[in-house]
């Protein structure tokens, strides 16, 4: 994978897209934040639902 080549994940509960180039800085991911690297207790913003709820979203 190259610099700048962010995934997608989306929340199979919600439909929440978790964007690595974006991150989640009100969760305190900051953009560019590795879906691999987000600490297992981090949740969804949208719907609670935890970390193994997200799917890598293939586009």
């Amino acid at each position: 994978m190259t610099i700048g080549d962010y995934r997608k994940y989306v929340c199979v509960v919600c439909g929440y897209v978790y964007d690595e180039a974006e991150g989640d800085p009100e969760g305190g991911l900051p953009p560019g934040t590795r879906f691999e690297d987000i600490p297992d207790d981090w949740v969804c913003p949208e719907c609670g639902a935890s970390k193994a709820d997200f799917e890598l979203l293939e586009e």
